[in-house]
């Protein structure tokens, strides 16, 4: 126990040990009671102080809470009260404790998901990560697309806890995990009574995540019913419980996430048009893995490091004939499949490095498709006519791949997007998103004669060498 004469003394031993407990008089010489407390929370936010005095007043035990006292109490005591002071004492210690474990764990977490924590250097992750820092400092709702296993949550978290909300609760709910008719009482809470075994009230999560932030999963999982109740929260931050005719207020920062195409599902009635608009105020898409494969090294190496921690034997690396299936390797699963693929390359394997034995049989017998090229007939071909079809191709490959969207399209075949428009005008290219089969068939399974489809392409290229191998008619 250490004791001081008056506020001067006490900041300046505050300031200068560690201390569990502060227990202050409201009266003493300099600044009073209150005043130091105000103070000593400025210098260490999780210190609980107890104020004592033998003035009490209703009004001055609650201006003591107001000035961040853990508790008041009135002197003298007698004997039959030591035991609760005691009591109290030890309660207040405790809070202390963990209100500084939480502290500290938020401050963890901030930097793991801080924007240099997030693995990779391509350029399409960097352009989620600058639209992620912009997005971060304000309130606007976020909606993340994306398909499975890209790292939709891994950017929700990044947008929290780089926000000024990150203090506050980040709560998920996925949205096609839960059932639909419990997914409105784990959104929105429930009153006693509202159906079959609602026992107590509930709250929900939109109001757990109160000043903090809710991340909506696999938001186009949601039914049409819970859609206009979603649009009522954003529209006016308000909600009922279940069951319940009182309108609770909210201030909670929404960011959804889906893998679905949302335009398509509207244009099928299946989502609402208006809901989509309120979510999509930020619209940031997290590119597949196979976009951005000069990322796969460091992200192999990153679960590497994290599978080895608590191993005996540390796994060394990888070989290059493994770095380089990786790397070949599509990953329809995205990083979530490289990480499982990983994690267990390093558990059955040896410590002296994965080799080619150690990967799955999918791939050690797969080898990247050499791009298709026209066989060159006897009577030779047009070497610009052939060019200038391969463009075209490329150029619709790549806006398939990226539904459409010219920037991220010209970004992935390296190209200004001022001069891929440019081409498309020249070449006709045209490009509209239509509802093709991405196998070349229409949607009654036939081959697809659309110009643009992958067998039709096929098929021009044959005719260009069947026009060749015929002798030209005079």
């Amino acid at each position: 126990m250490v004791t001081a004469r008056d506020s001067a003394s006490a900041l300046e031993i505050i300031s200068s040990q560690p201390i569990d407990l502060v227990l202050a008089d409201i009266k003493m010489p300099g600044i009073n009671g209150l005043e130091l407390v105000r103070q000593i929370h400025e210098i260490a936010p999780d210190l609980p102080c107890i104020v004592v005095t033998g003035y009490g007043s209703a009004e001055s035990s609650v201006e003591a809470l107001r000035a961040g006292a853990y508790w008041y109490l009135e002197k003298p005591f007698d004997q039959g009260h030591l035991d609760v002071v005691r009591r109290l004492v030890e309660q207040a210690i405790e809070h202390g404790r963990l209100k500084s474990e939480n502290r500290l764990l938020q401050g963890q977490l901030r930097t793991k998901y801080s924007f240099e924590n997030i693995v990779g250097t391509s350029a399409a992750l960097r352009e989620v990560l600058e639209t992620v820092s912009k997005v971060a400092t304000t309130d606007s709702t976020v909606l993340i697309t994306g398909e499975s296993g890209t790292g939709k949550e891994l950017v929700a978290r990044a947008i929290h806890f780089n926000s000024k909300r990150a203090d506050k609760m980040f709560v998920t709910v996925n949205c096609g995990a839960i059932p639909e008719e419990l997914l409105e009482s784990e959104l929105f809470g429930h009153v006693r009574g509202a159906f079959t075994n609602a026992v107590a009230n509930r709250e929900g999560r939109f109001s757990v995540a109160n000043e903090g932030t809710i991340f909506l999963d696999e938001i186009g999982d949601m039914s049409a019913t819970l859609q206009v109740k979603l649009l009522r929260v954003l529209q006016d931050r308000t909600f009922e419980p279940v069951g319940s005719s009182k309108t609770q207020s909210v201030d909670v920062r929404v960011i959804a996430a889906t893998n679905q195409n949302l335009e398509d599902a509207i244009a099928r009635r299946l989502f609402r048009e208006d809901l989509y608009y309120r979510l999509n105020v930020i619209p940031i898409v997290v590119p597949p893995l196979r976009e951005r494969r000069e990322d796969v090294p460091l992200l192999a190496q990153h679960f590497l490091n994290i599978a080895n921690e608590g191993r005996g034997e540390q796994v060394i690396g990888f070989s290059d004939e493994v770095m380089e299936r990786l790397m070949s390797f599509d990953w329809p699963g995205n990083v979530r499949e490289l990480e499982n693929l990983v994690e267990r390359m390093v558990t059955l394997g040896s410590s002296h490095g994965i080799v080619a034995s150690d990967l799955p049989k999918s791939l050690q017998t797969s080898h990247p498709s050499p791009p298709a090229v026209p066989r060159i007939p006897p009577q030779g071909l047009n070497f610009r006519d052939v060019v200038d079809q391969f463009e075209s191709d490329l150029i619709l490959q790549a806006l398939e791949i990226t539904h459409g969207n010219k920037n991220r399209a010209a970004q992935l075949i390296r190209m200004n997007r001022t001069t891929m428009l440019e081409k498309m005008k020249k070449k006709g290219v045209k490009f509209d998103g239509g509802s093709r089969d991405p196998r070349g068939t229409d949607e009654g399974g036939r081959a697809n004669s659309d110009p643009r489809s992958g067998a039709a392409r096929f098929a021009r290229l044959g005719e260009v060498e069947d026009s060749l191998d015929s002798p030209p008619e005079h």
